[in-house]
């Protein structure tokens, strides 16, 4: 197994900064995901761990040694890209073991790696077909087949899986997680998907304009997400996030009344996740009041669409509800559950627990 650090790396192309002094470890047996919006540099980071872009600045190691300006074939890393990259002439067993040809290891040796890599990747019955005889969720094998055989400690992935439909998806999604943990591979992963990373992360590298916006845990980013882009990116439906204002009673939702929080909220940006809210028929008690724009069920929940003030937010509730258009509700939430951001920054403001607890505490003093 084998560790891979970025340290302060940097790629420019031209005037445009691709990568941005990003730094981040891979650990030894882990399953990196680098997950961000399209244009946001994450394969040009797994192009650089390749060794098929040189940083600007910066330094790569693997297993502690400077592989910054190494060639690719010296770095003993495998790769695994989004259009499969398979020789439509070749059979199956032919592409998996043609860079072991290129590298000229002995037939036996090829055909004893082949006859393990096929068994783990369930392609037994097809080493004979070409690629166009195979569905894409077989092509996808072939690919991981490929980057297995080669028997290199690292492999990078570059979406391996957006070409392929939903369904394909989840079950590629469980096979490459399972084959990583069972060989021990180090992996670095390149997603726009966020269920992706969630399902198959130890460790999620959030990017955003060439820098990374957040690193953790996939608990980690969801529990706790850093940003205002951090907290939208991660969940689905994404976490509501709305600009409170100075109410009479404490902070308010703008156009609302009901007091969310002690003390002023002008400047702060309040975020709860739909799955988080508790959705209230009964008008009266504690919450904040909204009404009911639709409700669409999704079968195992519904999506409540509501309107609080001049701002949107949505609800994911377990099961059937039937709410008509223009219902009064109330909604509800636990404080553990909230979320607090400086609006102009973007950035995580003080926990709301902790801003109950202190208000709570200054109330103590002077009452």
């Amino acid at each position: 197994m084998s560790e891979i650090i970025l340290e302060k790396v940097t790629k420019q192309f031209g005037r445009v900064k691709a990568v941005d002094d990003v730094s981040f470890r891979a650990e030894a047996g882990k399953f990196v995901v680098l997950l961000g919006p399209s244009g946001c540099g994450k394969s040009t980071v797994l192009r650089l761990i390749a060794g098929l872009e040189e940083p600007t600045q910066g330094r790569i190691l693997i297993d502690g040694r400077d592989v910054t300006k190494l060639a690719p074939e010296k770095r003993k890393v495998s790769m695994v890209f989004q259009s499969y990259a398979l020789f439509p002439h070749l059979s199956v067993a032919e592409n998996i073991v043609f860079g072991l040809k290129v590298r000229r290891l002995p037939a036996q040796k090829r055909k004893q790696r082949l006859a393990k890599v096929v068994d783990l990747v369930g392609l037994t019955e097809q080493l004979d077909r070409k690629p166009w005889q195979l569905s894409g969720g077989q092509r996808q094998r072939v690919a991981l087949a490929r980057a297995i055989v080669a028997e290199n400690s690292i492999c990078l992935m570059d979406e391996p899986l957006s070409n392929l439909d939903a369904q394909l998806r989840h079950g590629m999604r469980v096979e490459i997680r399972a084959l990583q943990q069972r060989l021990g591979m180090t992996v670095v992963y390149v997603t726009h998907d966020q269920v992706e990373a969630m399902s198959m992360a130890d460790r999620i590298v959030l990017i955003r304009e060439g820098r990374i916006e957040q690193e953790g845990s996939p608990e980690e980013l969801y529990a706790r997400p850093a940003t205002m882009f951090a907290a939208r990116f991660i969940g689905t439906p994404a976490m509501n996030l709305v600009a409170l204002a100075d109410g009479a009673s404490g902070a308010v939702i703008r156009g609302s009344a009901d007091a969310l929080l002690p003390g002023p909220g002008a400047g702060l940006t309040l975020g709860v996740r739909p799955e988080h809210v508790r959705l209230e028929e009964d008008e009266a008690g504690p919450g904040v009041h909204a009404t009911v724009t639709s409700a669409e069920y999704h079968g195992a929940d519904t999506i409540v669409t509501v309107q609080v003030g001049g701002e949107t937010l949505f609800v994911r509730a377990p099961g059937q509800l039937a709410l008509a258009a223009g219902a009064k509700v109330r909604l509800a939430w636990d404080p553990e559950a909230a979320h607090l951001f400086d609006s102009e920054t973007g950035l995580r403001a003080v926990d709301v627990r902790q801003q109950a607890r202190v208000a709570a505490a200054q109330h103590r003093k002077t009452g």
